[in-house]
């Protein structure tokens, strides 16, 4: 299934929906007794999955996609933890600062916690920084957390995911380049935005395309960057170095997750234009579009403003 949180004609709160044949179906609207938010229906994930599946689809509940602004899945997540999972992208980003790449990088997967207040969905604006220049899109996937727990083992932690999508953690990158040289962040070159969606589609849809492991699964799923329709960055999301599971292991060590946590995957090679050279692929502008496209999870678009 595909989650969404819309508004009927871009009124009122966010509310829960399934995306189905070009319609949201409303889910409280539905299941009377359902929560009408996302996040809460995470809650009890385990309570409402299967009910959703076989009774979520009463068509006076139905809203044609048209009139349905969506908005990112989790409007406002518990968390957001971003993490640097994929090798390619790690040895470019890092080769053309002059850099070698880091042996620790193969150790255990690294995070960021960045901020879960500013998250936006598709087609919303995403303003450029007063004091940025280089601003950046990244090429993500991320999943979201359906079920708590705490030191979850890497052979459990798929229990945990509720569903995955696209995620775009963008990035100021002058604003980020000054303030790691003090020893801390990222942090105001990464929190002003981060756009998810267009829904958060449930594991059971990538079955076909799962490809198991025992460190966890990995997605045999492509994935393209568009600005203003031009192809910047393509990559597949099965070259991940780290799995989510492993992902989920190392962040609920010693820490609980709580469902409507979101786990970003971290930039796939070619992903961002940091990789790929300002000289070659320019700097986002006001009045650029950004369109990540992930098979199966959709097409996440963004305009970037002043």
């Amino acid at each position: 299934m595909k989650l969404v949180s819309y508004r009927r004609g871009g009124q009122g709160d966010w509310r829960a929906g399934l995306f189905r044949n070009g319609f949201v179906i409303d889910i409280a609207q539905a299941i009377p007794e359902a929560p009408a938010s996302v996040l809460d229906l995470l809650d009890e994930w385990e309570r409402w999955r299967e009910r959703l599946d076989h009774e979520a689809d009463a068509a006076a509940c139905a809203v044609p996609a048209e009139q349905a602004v969506l908005g990112s899945p989790l409007p406002r997540p518990r968390s957001f933890r971003d993490f640097y999972a994929f090798e390619a992208h790690v040895r470019t980003a890092r080769g053309r600062r002059g850099l070698d790449m880091i042996p620790e990088w193969y150790r255990f997967p690294v995070f960021y916690f960045s901020n879960a207040a500013a998250f936006v969905g598709p087609e919303a604006a995403v303003k450029r920084p007063k004091a940025a220049r280089w601003l950046d899109y990244e090429l993500e996937v991320a999943c979201v957390i359906g079920k708590g727990g705490v030191d979850i083992p890497v052979e459990r932690a798929e229990e945990h995911i509720a569903g995955y999508c696209i995620l775009n953690d963008w990035s100021a990158r002058d604003v980020q380049r000054e303030e790691v040289k003090v020893g801390l962040g990222p942090a105001k070159g990464k929190d002003f935005a981060t756009s998810m969606g267009p829904w958060l589609v449930t594991p059971d849809e990538l079955e076909d395309v799962r490809i198991p492991g025992g460190s966890g699964s990995r997605y045999d799923l492509a994935m393209v960057a568009r600005v203003n329709g031009v192809e910047y960055s393509r990559g597949r999301l099965a070259d991940i170095h780290y799995t989510f599971a492993e992902m989920i292991a190392r962040a609920s060590a010693d820490c609980p997750l709580y469902p409507g946590d979101v786990i970003g995957s971290g930039t796939v090679g070619t992903g961002c234009i940091l990789e790929l050279g300002p000289e070659r692929c320019p700097w986002l502008e006001p009045g650029d579009v950004v369109e990540l496209e992930v098979e199966r999870l959709g097409v996440l678009r963004n305009v970037v403003t002043e």
